[in-house]
């Protein structure tokens, strides 16, 4: 007889779980239980699903690398009991858990699918009940006897997408995400269609390795045009600083002053990573196609390719957090560690 498939639910906190606070008419946190009221659906379920809730639901824009552990934790403890695991979380932040747990979850066999909502559940025309309930037919769908998906995934409004790709591009409509440089791994609609080439599936003979060791000594610098150079060297001279993710225009460009590659190569020359990002929604960095970008390449700037801003600070936790020189540091953030960034030998 076969063993029946087992869910692990794990509710974080977030839009999906909250209700409307009577006396202030703000939106509040509630508690996993009115979630399971309001989807009697998930009881229709042919499989085992259980559920743990932190005790203190967490508003995503809460959310810190504390709670990243945590998840790995539970994971960690639950992974040979369960057969998929579904995060319910906030939105805003969504996309920075993802692609955390991807690189904590190392040679993942399993499923681990986030998903929330734009609504709140008890909201007549939410948008939560569907993504949990699609999330948890995912995670649970096998072939030939193993997972479909055993990768970290953002599920929401009718696409599955590797966590580490996506980014919330839009807080007013149900589609708030969105994977610009990596397609789908699955479409939902009348089927779950999904796209088995795009899915990256572990090597067997190697077990689950669960990463809990990050350090967030970093920082963002987003160009605009008149910056200003005592705000770049405000940040660049933060106490501990250890990198910084420098979102850059188009394919990696940035101003040619002296007194900017000066600062930057200053930093470089402290041991200070710099991860050149675009702040295009789509597209590469490609240092030295023009030449605002040469000097960055000559001073020591790292290329991050085609990561979301999120999978760079993600990575760049991950990485700081394994006790690496700087050298082998610079090379793994031109590796694809979890699927994050697109090579010509592809992952």
């Amino acid at each position: 007889m076969d063993k029946q498939t087992s869910i692990l639910l794990i509710y974080t906190g977030g839009t999906i779980g909250m209700i409307n606070d009577p006396e202030t008419g703000a939106l509040r946190a509630f508690d996993f239980e009115h979630i399971s009221a309001q989807v009697p659906a998930l009881k229709r379920f042919g499989y085992k699903i259980h559920s743990i809730s932190f005790e203190k639901p967490i508003d995503s824009s809460d959310i810190h690398p504390k709670v990243w552990i945590k998840l790995a934790k539970i994971i960690q403890e639950n992974h040979d009991k369960y057969d998929g695991f579904v995060i319910l979380h906030g939105t805003d932040t969504m996309s920075y858990s993802a692609s955390a747990l991807s690189f904590m979850l190392e040679n993942l066999h399993k499923p681990v699918i986030f998903t929330g909502s734009q609504l709140p559940i008890e909201t007549i025309r939410t948008d939560g009940k569907e993504n949990i309930i699609t999330s948890i037919e995912i995670a649970a769908a096998k072939r030939n006897g193993k997972p479909i998906v055993p990768e970290v995934c953002v599920y929401f409004e009718n696409y599955l997408y590797r966590g580490n790709r996506t980014r919330k591009y839009n807080a007013e409509y149900f589609d708030a995400f969105e994977s610009p440089n990596y397609p789908p791994l699955a479409n939902v609609g009348i089927h779950i269609k999904y796209n088995y080439d795009a899915i990256h599936y572990p090597r067997h003979d190697k077990l689950i390795k669960i990463n809990k060791k990050l350090d967030s000594n970093i920082g963002v610098l987003k160009l605009f045009p008149g910056i200003k150079k005592e705000f770049v060297q405000a940040v660049l001279s933060t106490k501990e600083l250890k990198a910084v993710v420098m979102e850059t225009f188009g394919s990696g460009n940035g101003p040619t002053d002296d007194w900017f590659i000066k600062l930057l190569k200053e930093a470089i020359d402290k041991g200070i990573i710099i991860l050149n990002i675009t702040q295009c929604n789509a597209g590469s960095v490609e240092l030295g196609r023009y030449e605002t970008s040469a000097r960055f390449t000559e001073i020591g700037v790292v290329s991050g390719g085609d990561m979301t801003t999120e999978a760079a600070i993600t990575k760049l936790m991950f990485l700081l957090g394994q006790n690496l020189t700087i050298s082998e540091l610079k090379n793994y953030l031109q590796k694809s560690i979890a699927g994050e960034i697109t090579l010509t030998n592809d992952y």
